[in-house]
């Protein structure tokens, strides 16, 4: 497996990297601190130009190769989450209530190597644009720095990211073309009745029947309305009434998720919740206020960069060890703002047998590292030739 010939020596200062930046994690735009580290990094290795700022706080970082060519972006997101770590490792978080527990300390310090590497080296024509991106996590960080010019200010003609994988071995690469992670959005329902004596149901337009009522029926988008074909997710997570046992509720609210791998099926999926619930409530003699929020878009993967994408994974690790059909998540991810705006394409790394994403007990795989820097080497190497 052609790992880095400086493989070694990068894994061991990228553990370094790593661990500091998982003892020190910052929370969706309030990541002055990481930037600042992030910024002194590619300030040491030399790249060429390196502007801060960009959707409020992000970082990027313009290493130019030996001739003139185009410019690909490499991206990483810098956020952690609002959770407490339980995973005892002696460079666990040193914040309270905040922990890296999606890995954007592994994905910061695998480009951070790569960004040495390719400065070192210059082994490329045109300019690598590494790019270090905010509030991933459920902030739209991504769609921030699209709107704030990141394609057009770097020329950047094509864009790929990276996110670790637990449960599938440790180092190797599961990609696919269209749909890899799905839109994920959020609807909330209020439903407006009429209150009273428990022991008089009848003088009553009964909120938590109505509700009920909802919430059962919205499980028919995905088994009758919906395309068998096209995968659609419809999932209450939230049903908040009433205040005592002898009291029907003047009003109720129910929340939840839609995760879908297909516009056609989103705005299906918007559509059918407020008409069941509207019918539903009105039936009953009661009203429905709607909201349905689209986080971001499905995050598809382009044909031809899929291929460049997995390609660059398999010179690295061999095509045993890279999945090019893996099946496509129902989780979210903001990158879909930048495949979007330029062709690119999103694939996964293996993080060995730990605990989950978004797990209190969840920590970045340090042995994967190497391969995941590699992989972004080989990919820029490979995509600007000289």
């Amino acid at each position: 497996m052609p790992i880095l010939n400086s493989a070694s020596e990068l894994q061991s200062v990228a553990t370094a990297w790593r661990r500091h930046l998982h003892a020190h994690p910052e929370i969706l735009y309030d990541v002055e601190n990481t930037a600042a580290f992030i910024t002194e990094k590619l300030q040491e290795f030399g790249v060429d130009e390196i502007v801060t700022g960009i959707g409020r706080t992000g970082v990027v970082g313009i290493i130019k190769g030996t001739g003139t060519g185009r410019t690909i972006g490499l991206r990483a997101d810098m956020d952690a989450l609002p959770l407490e770590e339980i995973s005892g490792k002696p460079w666990a978080s040193a914040t309270a209530g905040r922990m890296h527990a999606c890995g954007h300390d592994g994905h910061m310090a695998m480009l951070l190597g790569a960004a040495r590497h390719l400065a070192d080296t210059r082994n490329f024509a045109g300019r690598v644009a590494v790019i270090f991106q905010p509030a991933e996590e459920g902030g739209r960080g991504a769609l921030a720095m699209v709107e704030d010019g990141l394609m057009e200010r770097f020329d950047i003609a094509e864009v790929y990211g990276m996110h670790n994988m637990p449960g599938k071995k440790a180092g190797s690469f599961a990609i696919r073309k269209g749909g890899i992670m799905a839109a994920p959005d959020k609807f909330a329902l209020k439903i407006i009745g009429r209150g009273g004596h428990a022991a008089e149901p009848h003088n009553t337009a009964d909120t938590i029947v109505i509700g009920a009522q909802i919430v059962g029926a919205l499980q028919t988008i995905a088994a009758r309305n919906a395309n068998p074909l096209r995968s659609v997710v419809v999932s209450v997570t939230q049903f908040h009434a009433g205040t005592t046992h002898n009291i029907i509720p003047e009003e109720a609210f129910i929340s939840g998720t839609v995760r879908s791998l297909d516009e056609q099926v989103r705005d299906l999926a918007e559509r059918r919740i407020g008409e069941l619930a509207s019918g539903i409530a009105a039936a009953h003699g009661a009203q429905v206020e709607y909201d349905y929020e689209r986080a971001c878009p499905v995050t598809v993967n382009h044909p031809r960069e899929t291929d460049y994408a997995a390609e660059a994974a398999i010179e690295v690790v061999g095509p045993e060890h890279v999945d090019t059909e893996v099946d496509p998540s129902m989780a979210g991810e903001d990158f879909a703002f930048m495949l979007q705006s330029r062709p690119g394409a999103y694939i996964m790394i293996g993080n060995g047998d730990t605990a989950g994403l978004h797990n209190p007990a969840y920590d970045f795989n340090d042995e994967i590292l190497s391969a995941g820097i590699s992989y972004w080497v080989r990919l820029a190497e490979r995509r600007l030739p000289r």
